[in-house]
């Protein structure tokens, strides 16, 4: 897995990416500088992640920023990690213990963009540069780092489509989105809804409280209640832990011939679902790009560098204007380019994926150990 974000890189991903947000602010002192001051390696990188629910954040994000900073920092940095496990309320406290512990720079995927505010607030009083990871944190944020999420929404609704073909309109489908306490289930959906409307019925429509898998689960199963299960053609799910939960509902209703569900992330299990033929796609997101990003700009800020020749965008959150961004795009992963995409990137070994329960899949697709 290539874990640099090149500037030639960056440059092709800007081409295809575009965000409109509002706002009011700034996310640059008056000098133009971002915050932070001058410093060596000897930097201590404070990095909070949402939750463990998810595979990707304790398998892949953490491991591949942590990397990213000892050599961005020539091995000298260090990352000091905290799981909020979907607490708000934790991951303002555990903010308040990097600010005890004087770290130079923060990298904060926020559990509730709006909660987080006052902590990056608090953050920034005490002269701590704050990255936001993958979640457009609002505050005062100095930088910020994601894929273009309303293009995996639209990646997600066009692959839908694809699947339906001519049964677009023989039935409804069931869109099951993510929370609204994330910013970025808002930008899937409307992603999602753009490809979608006036191309298929949407039959019945959720907001999944924690993203949680159990609560698509139930959401489903109500939905099956509500349409029947012969009017069900086809089911967008945001990501991959409740397509998870989605297919058990379908299954535990008797339906034998699944419809597509869409995913994102691409989770293990997700893409065994995806071999199997029980989950139509799932949105591959190369999570080294963004880690790298986010690693390169919050050494930077530390530093009191500038990060302009880092980024590729600038977006606006509800209470900043114009923040240094960088925005990685996502690639829709079918059993067609399951090799091509996280086998060959080194995300998961043929081994891992082909276990005995999906080898006869895996040998119909060309994977094999």
């Amino acid at each position: 897995m290539n874990t640099h974000l090149g500037r030639a890189a960056v440059a092709v991903a800007a081409s295809a990416m575009a965000v409109s947000l509002s706002a009011c602010g700034s996310a640059e002192d008056g000098d133009g500088r971002p915050g932070g001051s001058a410093k060596g390696d000897e930097i201590k990188v404070g990095l909070l992640l949402p939750e463990n629910q998810t595979a990707r954040y304790e398998k892949f994000d953490k491991p591949l920023i942590e990397k990213e900073v000892a050599k961005f920092t020539r091995g000298k940095g260090k990352v000091i990690y905290a799981n909020a496990k979907q607490d708000a309320a934790t991951q303002s406290s555990q903010v308040d213990t990097m600010i005890t512990n004087k770290v130079d720079v923060l990298i904060i995927d926020a559990v509730d963009s709006k909660a987080i505010a006052g902590a990056v607030k608090r953050a920034k009083d005490a002269g701590i540069p704050v990255v936001a990871y993958d979640r457009l944190a609002e505050g005062p944020i100095d930088a910020y780092t994601s894929f273009d999420n309303e293009d995996v929404g639209r990646i997600q609704g066009k692959a839908l489509l694809d699947a339906l073909g001519d049964k677009a309109r023989d039935g409804q489908i069931v869109m099951m989105n993510g929370s609204v306490t994330d910013p970025n289930a808002k930008q899937f959906k409307s992603g999602a809804h753009s490809v979608l409307d006036g191309k298929v019925g949407v039959g019945r429509e959720y907001d999944t409280v924690e993203w949680k898998p159990e609560n698509a689960n139930a959401n489903m199963a109500a939905a099956l209640t509500a349409l029947g299960k012969s009017r069900i053609v086809g089911v967008y799910s945001a990501n991959d832990g409740m397509a998870g939960g989605i297919i058990t509902a379908l299954k535990a209703a008797g339906v034998t011939n699944l419809p597509p569900v869409t995913g994102q992330d691409a989770e293990l299990a997700g893409v065994q679902r995806v071999v199997a033929g029980d989950q139509y796609m799932t949105v591959y997101k190369r999570y080294a790009p963004e880690a790298a990003a986010a690693a390169e700009m919050a050494v930077a800020l530390a530093k009191g560098e500038r990060i302009d020749d880092i980024i590729n965008q600038k977006v606006d959150s509800p209470t900043t204007k114009g923040v240094p961004s960088v925005l990685v795009p996502g690639i829709a992963l079918t059993r067609d380019n399951v090799k091509s995409t996280v086998v060959d990137d080194g995300v998961y070994t043929v081994a891992e994926i082909c276990t005995d329960r999906y080898r006869a899949a895996c040998e119909e697709i060309g994977l094999k150990l």
